[in-house]
């Protein structure tokens, strides 16, 4: 008779090949987990910067094209590092909207006006919407409108409303102001079209 005799695992191999086992699955998971959470915050990031840029953008435009109210009032309502008030046709009709944007905490708003009566009254409510998240300008004590006069030389005193005909927005974008990458900032301009040469 031949009589085959196998041997299974020992108790010991079968406690290291556990060990080993667990070990890789923990590398891995480990390695996937770290994977997803940059990637995540990429996307986030990507995600937020793609948003502010289309509202500064928008912010730009509209300050491109700030004019006088339906009812005759000079283009620019207030000024301040982060608020800005003016007048601007956003949706091309034959009223002129009056328009806020201003940084609350980490958000740039928009609040839009139309007029309303004859003649035309700015004194409805109006409606207000977000146009970028993520907003850190606050945060980091940075202004996020700039304002200069015909001769390029930078406003300060923010009640010389009648001498801004160019005005620079400065956006810095971070969803988490703790985690890498940085703060991206985001930069753009606008000479007021309609305060030209006046």
């Amino acid at each position: 008779m031949n009589i085959r005799c196998t041997r299974g695992l020992t108790l010991i191999e079968t406690v290291v090949w556990i060990a080993i086992f667990t070990s890789a699955m923990m590398a891995l998971t480990t390695s996937v987990l770290v994977f997803y959470r940059t990637s995540n915050s990429a996307i986030q990031e990507a995600t937020a910067t793609a948003s502010a840029q289309h509202g500064v953008d928008l912010l730009v435009r509209t300050i491109r094209e700030a004019s006088y109210s339906s009812n005759g009032a000079y283009p620019i309502i207030s000024i301040a590092p982060n608020d800005i008030q003016f007048y601007s046709d956003i949706d091309s009709d034959s009223l002129v909207e009056q328009v806020h944007y201003y940084v609350s905490g980490t958000t740039l708003y928009e609040g839009v006006i139309n007029p309303t009566g004859d003649p035309p009254s700015y004194a409805n409510p109006g409606v207000t919407s977000n146009t970028s998240l993520y907003v850190q300008n606050v945060a980091q004590a940075t202004s996020t409108f700039t304002y200069f006069d015909k001769n390029g030389v930078q406003i300060t005193d923010f009640t010389r409303i009648g001498d801004v005909r160019f005005v620079t927005v400065n956006l810095l974008v971070d969803v988490d102001p703790n985690r890498s990458p940085t703060i991206i900032t985001l930069r753009s301009s606008a000479a007021l079209r309609n305060l030209v040469g006046k």
